[in-house]
């Protein structure tokens, strides 16, 4: 069984910076072989993507909501993958989740091209 945990949320005030990671394990689970993603949803919204990573961690995409302020990565060696949330805005106010999908070697935005997800962490930026 595949297990997603992130952490590292909080309450903090427009400006500041979070950093959140998502551990994963599983017996089974060959965490290197997935590329990852982080998503996020705010009250009354759909899910929406935020950032995503192939499986080497060389290439990552941005959503245009966070690009220039979110940065993803990972270490393999710690089956962990990581968020970098600078300048915060309570506009990025919302649950985080965390995702891995089949075929690292891809980039994927899309919520349904993901296998497994995190229960979330919330992220409250006030003004």
């Amino acid at each position: 069984q595949v297990q997603l945990v992130e952490s590292g949320g909080g309450l903090v005030q427009a400006g500041d910076s979070l950093r959140l990671s998502c551990a994963a394990s599983g017996r089974t689970f060959s965490f290197s072989s997935y590329s990852m993603g982080w998503f996020r949803q705010a009250p009354g919204k759909e899910r929406e993507f935020v950032a995503a990573i192939t499986r080497t961690g060389r290439t990552t995409y941005n959503a245009d909501a966070v690009e220039g302020r979110f940065t993803i990565s990972r270490d393999n060696a710690k089956n962990t993958v990581y968020l970098q949330m600078n300048s915060l805005k309570p506009e990025d106010t919302a649950v985080y989740y965390c995702a891995a999908a089949i075929g690292g070697l891809v980039l994927r935005i899309q919520k349904d091209q993901y296998t497994y997800w995190g229960q979330g962490t919330q992220v409250t930026v006030s003004s």
